[in-house]
């Protein structure tokens, strides 16, 4: 992957559900933005670099227009998509070819050519190019040069990757680093509901990226957002909060759940974020698990720091009752955190780095087994019946979770309680710091 400086720009924009992020998919050649049936998937901005004839640009995939709407959430949904235009170098006006061109639609274009951009019209859905719909209201548009296209199946798309790769401005915006895929670091930010995750990325940027809003459930995409601090880049997952599917207003809310998921496992590292003045739920403790079968390194950050009056709070208590309720992840580095003001929130990206580092971690035999002759005496270990195993050697065979090998006379599992006891003490050891370890028995 390259180090990105600042790329070329194109914004995709139309109303809702006339394909933006079926397109978005199509360009990145990946299935990153959300694809659903029903209007408004996409609130947020959705990016992606899209590598195109030795030429790369960012892709920015926009929320829906709607005229009229006056909801807030409508309202800021068309603010963003409008200030990804006016940053955009190319952008392309996307309509329902199934349909007539609507009245805001034709507006819509007058205000997007007033921002003196390249503007390409794309006309969707011509699924088959034998039996065209009539185009001539398309033609109120005064541009005779638009695009009939179908994202969903391919059609035209060369053309379109055509017209963008003619337009996009000359200047150099990348540059290449060796080994540079390792350098980027994706830190997934999970939670439950309205915990103030967007919150969290919005401070960390600089700027509000990301839709913040009151009201649960906002964020209904993972959404990607490059950053970079002392030349190290990172890449911030805003997931949609985890709640249970009965809770769930809608389809696209349980599609936005499901994304969640698989974004932990797409993740270098998990950040769980926590409400302090709730917490930890069974949600809570549900997504702990998640990120805890994951085998990802794991941090966790107790929001809303700022409301805690602190002569009442004692901050290691606070610690202590978390891990008491999600003892399995105790590993954690726990930090307290504040969206609002910003305290310690930079720290995050520290400890992601960190705990990172300490997954990838490969300790020598020769000391693992220097660590377990004398672990061993102390502390025998035992299988799942509480019987003494019997084990000789053991060895580190993977990382991004360090696994560990145990040879002996037989494939018993060890105690649980054992198990969790002896990984303590290799990260107290070796500074496995926040990331689960795993351990197998071998007959050897």
């Amino acid at each position: 992957m390259t180090r990105i400086k600042k790329l070329p720009r194109v914004v995709i924009l139309g109303y809702p559900n006339v394909g933006k992020s079926t397109l978005f998919n199509r360009l990145l050649g990946q299935r990153k933005a959300l694809v659903h049936s029903l209007p408004g998937m996409t609130r947020d901005l959705v990016t992606g670099v899209v590598k195109q004839s030795g030429r790369e640009y960012l892709l920015v995939d926009t929320g829906g227009f709607v005229a009229g709407e006056t909801d807030p959430i409508s309202v800021r949904v068309r603010d963003k998509a409008w200030e990804a235009a006016r940053t955009g170098d190319v952008l392309i006006f996307m309509v329902d070819g199934l349909r007539p061109l609507s009245s805001g639609e034709e507006e819509l274009f007058v205000q997007l050519k007033k921002l003196n951009r390249p503007v390409i019209v794309a006309v969707n859905k011509i699924d088959t190019p034998q039996s065209q719909p009539d185009l001539s209201d398309f033609y109120r548009l005064g541009q005779t040069d638009f695009l009939t296209i179908s994202a969903e199946h391919k059609i035209n798309i060369d053309l379109l990757k055509e017209k963008i790769q003619e337009l996009l401005p000359e200047r150099p915006e990348v540059e290449t680093a060796e080994n540079d895929g390792d350098s980027i670091l994706r830190i997934a930010i999970v939670g439950r509901i309205n915990v103030g995750k967007s919150s969290i990325i919005n401070r960390l940027c600089g700027e509000e990226r990301l839709l913040v809003s009151d009201i649960p459930g906002t964020t209904r995409d993972s959404i990607d957002t490059l950053i970079t601090r002392n030349k190290k880049t990172y890449c911030l997952i805003d997931t949609a909060g985890i709640r249970k599917f009965s809770g769930t207003g809608d389809s696209r809310e349980k599609a936005g759940i499901i994304r969640a998921e698989k974004n932990i496992k797409q993740a270098d590292v998990i950040c769980l974020v926590m409400d302090v003045n709730e917490f930890p739920t069974r949600q809570d403790a549900r997504i702990a698990s998640l990120a805890f079968e994951s085998g990802k390194p794991l941090i966790i950050a107790l929001n809303k720091w700022d409301l805690v009056e602190k002569s009442r709070v004692n901050p290691a208590e606070v610690k202590k009752y978390v891990f008491d309720r999600l003892h399995f992840v105790d590993y954690a580095p726990l930090i307290f955190v504040s969206a609002l003001t910003g305290q310690r929130v930079v720290k995050i990206l520290d400890l992601a780095e960190e705990v990172y580092q300490a997954a990838s971690k490969k300790i020598e035999t020769r000391l693992l087994n220097q660590f377990w002759g004398k672990f061993s005496q102390h502390y025998p270990p035992k299988g799942l019946d509480g019987s003494l195993l019997k084990i000789k050697y053991l060895v580190q065979k993977g990382v991004r979770p360090p696994v560990f090998i145990l040879f002996g006379h037989n494939q018993d599992k060890l105690h649980p309680a054992y198990e969790k006891f002896l990984a303590d003490k290799l990260r107290e050891n070796f500074k496995f710091t926040g990331t689960p370890v795993v351990f197998k028995v071998r007959r050897g």
